[in-house]
């Protein structure tokens, strides 16, 4: 007897590590999942007016007596009513125009002017520009000329490509004709002034940085070293203008003006 009992409690604990082990691999394989789905992209959206409406509900709750959040509760329910109302009248009457027209897009948009907000941080290589780029691509699917893009950039600049490349993203809205507006909160410089230059309107903060596009470069010259030590350079290229200015060889004026060209 005594014997079983042992046996039965060895059993439970393997059936019980057996199933542990289960479980947890389970969970290894839905996430691993989960996340080779991510590798190829997704878009996280927030929607700002629930964000500031629950901030502005909290102060009022904050703020008003028993009886005058009562009283306010009662006209609330009434507006939401009446919005629920209206916003159903004017979803039918815009079924009925795409019936009319036999429109391809089946989908109900609301005429109320919408505004999508993306953020840009760039750094010097504009890293985030395959992100802005998805975004924009998404955005461009629903967003119409009634509608209009902020595009909050904060940026000092960096490579002229890829800056050249993210500057290219916004125009793309600019040619969908929905309206761009760049933000600028803290700087906006260089490259990251190229971006906001494409934009409709650029809203800047009182002591925001913006502007200044240009490149700089420098190098030293130690050709006068070299013919003080009898030193000859030579230097080959493929045309006049493969390389305008060297450390080593003899600069020119013509040279140097086809440089800052």
């Amino acid at each position: 007897m005594e014997f079983l009992i042992e046996y039965g409690l060895f059993l439970a604990k393997t059936i019980t590590f057996v199933v542990a082990v289960f479980v947890v691999v389970s969970i290894a394989v839905s996430v691993g999942g989960r996340n080779k789905k991510s590798d190829k992209g997704h878009v996280e959206v927030t929607k700002l007016n629930e964000k500031f409406e629950h901030l502005r509900d909290s102060l009022r709750d904050a703020m008003l007596n028993d009886e005058e959040y009562k009283e306010f509760e009662k006209a609330e329910k009434k507006r939401l009513k009446e919005e629920k109302a209206k916003n159903k009248k004017a979803a039918k009457e815009a079924a009925k125009e795409l019936t009319k027209t036999d429109a391809q897009d089946t989908a109900v948009l609301s005429d109320r002017k919408r505004v999508f907000v993306l953020d840009f941080h760039g750094d010097i290589k504009a890293s985030e520009v395959d992100n802005l780029r998805e975004e924009i691509t998404t955005v461009l699917t629903l967003a119409k000329p009634t509608d209009e893009i902020v595009v909050k950039v904060e940026s000092g600049g960096g490579m002229v490509h890829s800056y050249g490349l993210a500057s290219s993203q916004l125009a793309r809205i600019v040619n969908k004709n929905v309206p761009l507006t760049v933000c600028v909160d803290k700087v906006a410089a260089s490259g990251g002034y190229m971006m906001a230059c494409v934009a409709n309107k650029i809203v800047a903060a009182p002591f925001a940085i913006l502007g200044s596009i240009g490149v700089v470069a420098q190098l030293p010259n130690f050709h006068k070293l070299l013919k003080k030590n009898d030193i000859d350079y030579e230097m080959f290229t493929a045309g006049e203008y493969k390389r305008t200015v060297t450390m080593f060889g003899e600069n020119t004026g013509k040279g140097r003006t086809q440089f800052v060209e």
